[in-house]
């Protein structure tokens, strides 16, 4: 009898504690709600907020990170331009300098050419002189021994000079 006693006293007292158990949980719920919600809710806030910022902080490193990398190729690029044209010009100003000093030594080898043409026909004309001069008075000394007796010396020396001067033409 004993085990129908229990029986019958459970469902009273199953009914019972379900209505303690709700009670307490709707108390508790009461409670979390006017104690702890408000500092849960602040807190999930606050670190929601949190991560916008931080989202927010790591999107603006992002931009200026890009940034600074288009101002980095920007520069690059402007670097290479002046880079190319500090090398063009300096190929133009060796072709330049290349072309004034072949065009110098041209001249000078002209020049020098020159000097020595007419070194040497200065030269030339001096021995013609020369020649003709001891020319004639060889000349003049072996027709005095052939003939014995003293030639003018002068009309002997433009006699000679004349058919030199036929010889060199």
């Amino acid at each position: 009898m004993r085990q129908v006693i229990l029986l019958e006293s459970a469902p009273s007292s199953t009914l019972g504690n379900i209505i303690v158990v709700s009670g307490a949980f709707l108390i508790l719920l009461i409670l979390v709600k006017k104690f702890a919600w408000g500092m849960i809710t602040n807190i999930l806030d606050e670190r929601a907020n949190k991560i916008n910022t931080d989202i927010d902080n790591a999107e603006l490193a992002r931009k200026k990170a890009e940034e600074l990398a288009e101002k980095r190729e920007t520069e690059l690029a402007g670097s290479r331009a002046e880079a190319t044209k500090i090398i063009t010009t300096a190929t133009e100003t060796a072709e330049t300098t290349k072309a004034k000093i072949a065009a110098e030594a041209t001249e000078e080898a002209v020049r020098t050419k020159e000097r020595a043409k007419a070194e040497i026909e200065q030269s030339k004309k001096e021995a013609i002189a020369g020649i003709k001069s001891d020319v004639a008075d060889i000349s003049v000394k072996i027709a005095e021994k052939l003939i014995g007796r003293s030639l003018d010396a002068t009309a002997q020396s433009d006699l000679i000079d004349s058919y030199l001067e036929k010889l060199g033409e």
